[in-house]
């Protein structure tokens, strides 16, 4: 039998970007490229202008503005419903496709629709309503994220099949969207636990980055409202009280840096945080292997890949227990999880783990083997090649 074809779109170039979303499509899609013949259809953000071959994956630009989200998002989909495909599957990552169904709706025609909810948008919508320190700008930006929400919700009404990361995600579809259950299939994200593991001189590998020997708290993600690093100023601000020279590494961009630093400077951190960005996978990989705890603190998350990737690396993790984040990280036995938004209960599970080296190993070899057990890419692409062959014939 020979090869089908899968069409993917996504806003943002997978093999440009680094979230969540596009590292999936990324190791999902190269692991399945023998069997599948596979392209996947972009924004043209960051310089992505010419169709590009990567792992036998084809890339292919469509036209959108480089702005932020969600400009960028409407003439995303504007150009994907004046396109022609032929594909026999397609899939859409969260509300990066609803162009391609009003073109399927207005033309009558069935084709085998999938969409992928990596963190439902009403969910995350309800949870930012929470946030006393949302911003103006936070707040309007909320707004929009409310009429995405609707979008979302009329594409997940008339897809032929949707993929979702968690359990979490799963019931906040039923809540919000009122989903068809047997139209679901969870699969979770995974690691490449070739590539995230342990370093051997944890010593000299924090010199290469300029971090003292001293312990380092690393947080990886996008600094925007839901990943909570406010709580994290405020528990850093109690941990240091204890152990002064503890270094806070945040690694990621994002609307908030400014906002951040300014906490940060106005908490008299400024000698305890150090900020990165634009790594490369190799250098991620070494920063996970060198620090000591890995921290999250988002008050909404679908699952956290990071997670993953930290455990992967043998880290001990302190995040809320909220969202999916229960199902990636096993409470007292690969991590600690405390209240949503509590900053003291988070500075008492950092202090516990900075004063405690055999904690701090047995959660990590423990958080390497779940993984290696359940979250790895290679997991995922076989239970994403399923679903695919679920559709791969037009609906009766």
């Amino acid at each position: 039998m020979g090869k089908f074809r899968l069409d993917v779109f996504n806003v943002q170039p997978p093999h440009l970007y680094r979230g969540g979303v596009e590292r999936r499509i990324n190791e999902t899609m190269c692991r399945l490229a023998d069997q599948v013949d596979i392209t996947v259809y972009s924004g043209t953000k960051a310089g992505f202008k010419a169709p590009v071959v990567l792992n036998g994956v084809n890339f292919v630009p469509l036209r959108s503005t480089d702005r932020v989200y969600p400009v960028d998002n409407l003439t995303f989909n504007r150009s994907v419903s004046k396109t022609g495909f032929g594909a026999d599957v397609y899939e859409v990552h969260n509300d990066s496709g609803y162009g391609l169904l009003k073109v399927f709706k207005k033309q009558a025609v069935k084709k085998s629709f999938i969409h992928t909810i990596h963190g439902v948008l009403a969910d995350e919508f309800e949870q930012l309503k929470l946030d006393d320190h949302l911003s103006f700008r936070g707040r309007i930006a909320n707004r929009f994220m409310a009429r995405l929400a609707n979008l979302e919700r009329e594409t997940v009404k008339h897809a032929d099949l949707i993929v979702t990361i968690s359990k979490y995600s799963f019931e906040k579809m039923q809540k919000y969207y009122n989903v068809d259950p047997s139209k679901v299939r969870i699969v979770p994200n995974g690691v490449d636990i070739e590539k995230y593991k342990s370093v051997e001189n944890q010593a000299a590998v924090k010199r290469q980055f300029g971090l003292k020997e001293s312990a380092v708290v690393l947080f990886v993600g996008s600094l925007i409202p839901r990943k909570g690093l406010m709580f994290l100023v405020k528990a850093a601000k109690q941990v240091v009280k204890t152990y002064p020279d503890t270094q806070f590494v945040i690694v990621g961009e994002g609307p908030l840096k400014a906002q951040l630093i300014s906490s940060v400077v106005a908490a008299k951190l400024m000698d305890n945080f150090t900020f990165k960005s634009g790594l490369t996978e190799e250098e991620l990989s070494a920063l996970y292997g060198c620090s000591d705890v890995f921290v999250l603190p988002s008050i909404q998350e679908g699952q956290g890949i990071v997670l993953l990737e930290a455990s992967a690396s043998e880290k001990s993790v302190v995040a809320f227990d909220i969202g999916g984040v229960n199902e990636a990280v096993i409470n007292g036995e690969t991590g600690l999880l405390v209240n949503r938004g509590n900053s003291e209960e988070l500075a008492e599970a950092l202090l516990k783990l900075l004063g405690d080296s055999n904690l701090r190993q047995t959660l990590g070899l423990a958080g390497r083997r779940l993984v290696r057990e359940k979250f790895t890419w290679d997991i995922c692409a076989q239970k994403m090649l399923k679903v695919y062959q679920e559709k791969i014939h037009p609906l009766k």
